[in-house]
């Protein structure tokens, strides 16, 4: 595996399970070490030079991991003085309430529900104010209201210089926040480019109708991808088939009483590199 993320970047890092990004996630936190080469943060070597290294990274892990004996705000008060900041409050202060964790700061960690755990896991990941930020499946069992206040903060953290490497298994989150994807399977990179370059190199476009019978004309055959009863599912190689394709419905007398047009997502992407050999 070799890649390099480029400061101030939303990078998407997906894969299936088992494909190897938390080990790699690991590794650059350096949980964890490689067998060979090499992995820096900054330029800080993450295993010459641990101590530096750790403060550059804050990383939200997968697990709900947290300490039961003590309130939100002394959570990440602990948190701080494992960096050496002391008299953090007013960042812990905002953490919080873009978090909507301040009605939760005197609460103990125990009596909290699973979403509003994993708000002060990205809240302790953020107390050091680190350069880069590590989401590893950060929404994962969390309502819709926290997965839209955690974006609006962490676009705004991207926005502000710092460095966002996410992984997570909705791809529509991928697809709308990340510049870049790397895409992992057993072990190694499959797939790396730009999200626009990725969802290009699926040309076409899929065109879902209801027809009034279920009788398609014969010139129309080889584009169907898919039918069930009246409802087809057509390719088109650009917009400009769109006519061609209606008047050869309209030619053959069969009726349209839906009509949707739908461009290739990521997760068709993701599906169709992860099928390769």
């Amino acid at each position: 595996m070799s890649l390099e993320i480029a400061q101030g970047e939303f990078f998407g890092l997906l894969g299936p399970n088992g494909a190897g990004k938390t080990t790699l996630i690991s590794i650059v936190a350096g949980l964890a070490r490689a067998d060979a080469g090499s992995v820096s943060i900054l330029g800080t070597d993450v295993a010459a030079e641990y101590r530096r290294a750790r403060r550059l990274l804050g990383i939200v892990p997968q697990e709900l991991v947290f300490d039961p004996f003590f309130t939100v705000r002394e959570t990440l008060r602990f948190q701080s003085g494992y960096f050496g900041i002391r008299r953090n409050d007013a960042w812990i202060d905002e953490v919080m309430h873009y978090l909507d964790l301040t009605s939760k700061a005197d609460v103990n960690m125990r009596a909290l529900s699973g979403g509003m755990k994993r708000r002060v896991l990205v809240a302790q990941a953020l107390v050091h104010k680190p350069p880069v930020i590590v989401l590893d499946e950060p929404t994962a069992g969390v309502d819709v209201e926290l997965r839209q206040g955690l974006w609006h903060f962490v676009r705004r953290l991207n926005r502000d210089g710092h460095t966002v490497v996410l992984t997570t298994h909705y791809l529509e989150e991928a697809e709308s926040l990340c510049t870049r994807i790397a895409m992992l399977k057993a072990g190694r990179v499959v797939a790396l480019d730009s999200t626009r370059n990725l969802l290009a190199s699926f040309s076409g476009l899929y065109l879902k109708l209801a027809l009034e019978r279920e009788a398609l004309p014969e010139a129309l055959a080889a584009r169907l991808v898919g039918r069930e009863g009246a409802r087809v599912t057509l390719r088109l190689d650009s917009y400009a088939e769109i006519e061609a394709v209606l008047a050869g419905l309209r030619e053959a007398g069969v009726g349209v009483t839906e009509f949707e047009l739908e461009q290739p997502d990521l997760e068709e992407v993701f599906m169709s590199v992860m099928g390769r050999p």
